[in-house]
């Protein structure tokens, strides 16, 4: 009788094993397939701000995507619009790998406005050269100089062959910047020919950078003094356009009051921006006493403004200044800290500066932006100054990006 009863339980014991390894594979197989089936996901994007913001970049990393849907392929993502549409988007591979990292898409949000799209797996056609609207590269026919630009602003910095040009010679990591009146992309055409002194109806090269930081150049601040590399050494693109442009130059060590600092500075530039967002990693004995001040050159006819304590933690510099002497309009140029940022203004013989610490962990962020007034419709300092405060408001309140997995058709 015992016996039969331990039979009996066995028996059961194994029907329940059965009846639980099939639930628990049914259950892992239904979860494999919900995650086969992921082929939409939603992106909820919510301005926070009671301003517009146009031509916002959205940035969607895979990290985040893998979050809600594993299986979502971010090499065959397309973009749409809550009507079906196809919306411009861009693979950026942001470490250099050859793998995207994240991809971004623009859109215009209006105040406190909620926007949908979706991303949905499909075949990625090519952008077509209309849609390109960032652009650089490394121009070794003009003395290795590295170009740059958007549809609205464009700037160069100076390679290592113009430290030895027989004719004029130049040592400089300034920041040189062109005025544009047309939203075409130029560099090209203006080193084809040579001629980008005049303005021909597309603008021209009419800043001055020579030993200056130019807009946006930085050195290191020791001792009352401002420490500057020479030409950059070296140079690689990340991502080059439709949208966004990512690159990097690197700057040989360089003596800063006696220690030795190297940096990479990793430039971002979007559509439609008038800023770009700089990086510089440095590498020194102790970065945690590091001081850098960003720079603008200081010019005949300079109208500075200047707020190192905004309501939101975003320092900033702002000059206006005419262009040969008026004759071809005026420049804004800004340079702008990230947010939680503290800074001291201080100046030298050719700069102004925008002093604060480097990060002792990762890059110094800040942000540099320039307006023609006879492209862009800012015509004076106030104009800029707003521009300035704006993309500091927005720095400090992000669009809040939210993702979700469609399931189903």
């Amino acid at each position: 009788m015992n016996r039969n009863l331990a039979s009996l339980a066995a028996l059961f014991g194994l029907l329940a094993a059965l009846v639980s390894g099939a639930l628990v594979a049914g259950a892992e197989g239904q979860t494999e397939a919900a995650e086969r089936t992921v082929e939409r996901v939603s992106v909820t994007l919510v301005n926070p701000l009671a301003a517009p913001r146009p031509s916002e970049t959205v940035v969607v990393t895979r990290a985040e995507l893998v979050k809600v849907a594993p299986s979502f392929d971010i090499t065959k993502a397309l973009v749409v619009d809550t009507q079906g549409a196809a919306v411009l988007s861009q693979l950026v591979d942001m470490d250099g790998d050859e793998a995207p990292d994240q991809i971004v898409f623009q859109t215009n949000l209006g105040a406190r406005e909620t926007k949908m799209f979706e991303l949905r797996l499909g075949q990625r056609p090519p952008a077509s050269r209309a849609e390109f609207k960032v652009y650089g590269r490394f121009v070794r026919e003009r003395h290795d100089d590295f170009a740059w630009e958007n549809d609205v602003v464009a700037h160069r910095v100076y390679g290592t062959d113009l430290e030895t040009y027989k004719k004029d010679p130049l040592v400089s990591s300034g920041v040189d910047v062109w005025v544009k009146r047309v939203p075409k992309l130029i560099a090209n055409d203006w080193y084809l020919t040579g001629d980008y002194h005049r303005d021909l109806g597309e603008g021209a090269d009419f800043y001055s950078v020579a030993k200056s930081r130019g807009c946006g150049g930085l050195g290191v601040w020791v001792g009352g003094k401002l420490a500057v590399s020479r030409n950059f050494t070296s140079s690689r693109v990340l991502a080059s356009g439709p949208i966004r442009l990512v690159f990097e130059l690197s700057y040989a060590p360089w003596d800063a009051g006696g220690a030795r600092v190297a940096e990479v500075k990793r430039v971002t530039l979007d559509a439609g921006s008038h800023f770009n967002r700089f990086e510089s990693t440095f590498t020194a004995k102790d970065r945690n006493g590091l001081s850098v001040g960003v720079g603008i050159a200081k010019h005949a006819g300079n109208l500075l403004k200047v707020d190192v304590k905004p309501a939101h933690q975003t320092p900033w510099m702002a000059v206006w200044e005419p262009l040969d002497g008026g004759k071809s309009g005026h420049l804004g140029c800004a340079a702008v800290l990230s947010p939680g940022s503290k800074a001291e203004t201080q100046a030298t013989d050719s700069d102004y500066l925008l002093v604060t610490r480097a990060s002792a962990v990762g890059p110094t962020i800040y942000y540099v932006g320039t307006s023609w007034d006879r492209a862009s419709g800012l015509a004076d300092i106030t104009g800029w100054t707003k521009e300035v405060q704006s993309l500091g408001n927005r720095l400090a309140a992000p669009v809040k990006t939210t993702l979700a997995a469609i399931s189903g058709p």
